[in-house]
């Protein structure tokens, strides 16, 4: 046992050296810039570490939330929300900031997020992943870990997304405040009233206890 454990510590702090001097090697290269995506290298020991730092219960546990058509478009509603300014409505990372990010947001269809276990996305969306631009959304209530483990049932559905479900996603994305007015003097002109001037409050969705 004890035998096991120095074997595990030491793996473990090889691939912590090997990633400070990847790290400090692309620090040396090219400075703090973003704009260059990660190496292959720099790529796989991060996502080897990422997996060995979420611990094995959090791991192995179970989607509490029964999956169902509602748990997907509830997931879908919130995902729209909340994850596509990064992520896309698709999931493919496409967008003006994922592909700004260092690393990119990862497109979501592919094996590498979707042979992820259940309990591993969920820690995931919880607990966010440091030096990167993925944010912690647990709030620690049981709403918020509701609307999380509904997330993981719709990056499930990622791959069969449907054209119909991705047109619905856009009048569910956040809008600026001019967006909003636009649309609400669209409303007025097609209802035969004078556009208002006034713009509206823009869309909120509160998320751990904050509006």
């Amino acid at each position: 046992m004890l035998r096991t454990a120095v074997r595990v510590l030491v793996g473990l702090l090889a691939l912590v050296g090997a990633v400070a001097v990847l790290v400090g090697a692309s620090f040396a290269a090219r400075g703090i810039s973003a704009k260059n995506a990660p190496g292959r290298a720099e790529t796989v020991v991060a996502r080897r570490l990422r997996s060995i730092a979420i611990p094995r219960a959090a791991r192995d546990e179970p989607n509490p939330v029964p999956a169902s058509a509602d748990a997907i478009r509830e997931g879908m509603e919130h995902f729209a929300d909340h994850c596509a300014v990064c992520h896309a409505n698709d999931g493919s990372g496409d967008t003006e900031m994922g592909r700004g990010m260092y690393p990119r947001a990862p497109d979501m269809r592919q094996p590498a997020t979707q042979n992820l276990t259940d309990g591993q996305l969920f820690y995931i969306i919880e607990n966010g992943v440091r030096l990167t631009g993925m944010p912690a959304w647990g709030g620690g209530s049981e709403h918020d870990a509701t609307d999380n483990w509904r997330l993981v049932h719709f990056i499930r559905h990622l791959p069969k997304l449907t054209p119909a479900e991705i047109e619905t996603m856009k009048t569910l994305n956040p809008k600026s405040p001019e967006e909003s007015q636009q649309d609400e003097e669209m409303r007025r002109f097609l209802e035969g009233g004078e556009p208002s001037k006034a713009a509206p409050a823009p869309h909120q969705h509160s998320h751990g206890g904050k509006g």
